[in-house]
């Protein structure tokens, strides 16, 4: 087993409080947005045989295992955070993995620089994810129902949501979705600033089901994504739900302490709440267009104390272990690579005691016994 050293991404929208607390360490007073675990070349992890990318690239079957090796290829195909939210993430799609190819050789065919701004692919691969909440978690997941969203509109009685208000109404569900927020994208933006601006108002005003988009306009006054951030679902997710975010489904977070894994890639289509590029007929493409409940996960307790999120895809599997004082040694050996997480108490595994927010990579068909009293998330792959 590595113990892992991990770098954490300073992102303006990142707590500055969370991840210190959850690690016991003193605050620096800067945003501390995400714990990356894994080999992804932006910021892969360190051990004591160098970083986790050069261990697995030195020998790939070795690390991975030969059924993943084979099945993905010789890479980590995921990546595990700690993300702490303390404003407002960019409302943002991903697309699927033929969409991700195709956008990706469109790009490189055009010679779009890879670090360019409004670049959109920056590989081939898909990025669906889970999120996890460690603290209560706000986010945005989906779209509601356009005759709710029409009603919730209408309630705020600002004459330039009107237009909005009959669209949502008076076509079929797709249709009404699609045209919203092509309207909403593509508007004047001197104009969209002063609806905006009024829309940020009357959610102050009147509170309830309007209070976390007046926290949303707070962070990105005339921002366009607030009306955008209007269609969709606000949840609230309880320590230990998640929510699984695959392809084409709009999202946001907006406050909160998650662990969260996805397949490795920076494919982000981005709506709003941001300053970066919108590229919007490129979204517009990729959105999937339908109204749904956020599903919100929670974990399948297995005889051996596993509790797992089940999702659709095979490039992570994530589930933890809330292990009672003197449950004894649990053998979590897998012929799979493994990153294990504390995030409450004090587990040891193999030769290393975890605190909160330590972690360890293990290799495939490592012997893997762990020990103690906390929490520890297990993210692996299905093959």
């Amino acid at each position: 087993m590595d113990l892992l050293d991990n770098t954490v991404r300073p992102y303006a929208w990142g707590s500055t409080t969370a991840i210190p607390t959850l690690l016991g360490t003193e605050p620096t007073g800067e945003p501390q947005a995400e714990m990356w675990m894994g080999a992804h070349p932006g910021a892969p992890s360190r051990t004591g045989r160098g970083t986790l990318a050069e261990v697995i690239d030195a020998d790939p079957e070795k690390e991975l295992g030969t059924a993943s090796a084979a099945k993905f290829g010789p890479r980590l195909p995921f990546l595990l955070k700690l993300l702490a939210a303390g404003a407002p993430l960019s409302l943002q799609v991903h697309p699927d993995l033929a969409q991700a190819k195709a956008g990706y050789e469109d790009e490189e065919r055009r010679g779009v620089p890879l670090d360019a701004p409004h670049r959109n692919y920056k590989d081939a691969n898909h990025k669906p994810e889970l999120i996890c909440a460690l603290t209560e978690f706000d986010g945005l997941c989906g779209f509601r129902a356009p005759a709710e969203t029409a009603d919730l509109l209408d309630g705020l009685g600002i004459a330039s949501l009107k237009p909005y208000v009959d669209l949502l109404r008076a076509h079929p569900e797709d249709a009404a979705l699609r045209e919203v927020l092509t309207a909403i994208l593509t508007a004047d933006p001197e104009e969209m600033s002063r609806t905006v601006t009024e829309t940020a108002a009357a959610c102050d005003r009147l509170g309830g089901a309007y209070a976390p988009y007046a926290g949303i306009a707070h962070h990105y006054p005339g921002d366009p994504g607030v009306l955008a951030a209007l269609l969709l679902n606000h949840v609230r997710l309880q320590p230990g739900e998640a929510l699984f975010l695959g392809a084409g489904i709009p999202h946001a977070y907006l406050d909160g302490l998650g662990v969260e894994i996805m397949a490795n890639s920076d494919n982000v289509l981005r709506c709003g709440l941001t300053p970066k590029h919108v590229d919007v007929p490129e979204l517009l493409r990729i959105v999937r267009f339908e109204a749904g409940d956020p599903g919100i996960l929670r974990p399948e307790a297995s005889p051996d104390g596993e509790e797992v999120y089940d999702t659709p895809i095979d490039e992570f599997r994530l589930s933890r272990y809330v292990l009672p004082e003197g449950s004894g040694v649990h053998d979590l050996t897998l012929p799979t690579p493994q990153i294990l997480l504390c995030t409450a108490g004090t587990v040891r595994a193999g030769e290393h005691e975890l605190a909160p927010g330590r972690s360890v990579f293990v290799p495939a068909g490592e012997k893997a016994g762990v020990s103690g009293a906390g929490t520890l998330f297990r993210a692996t792959v299905l093959v």
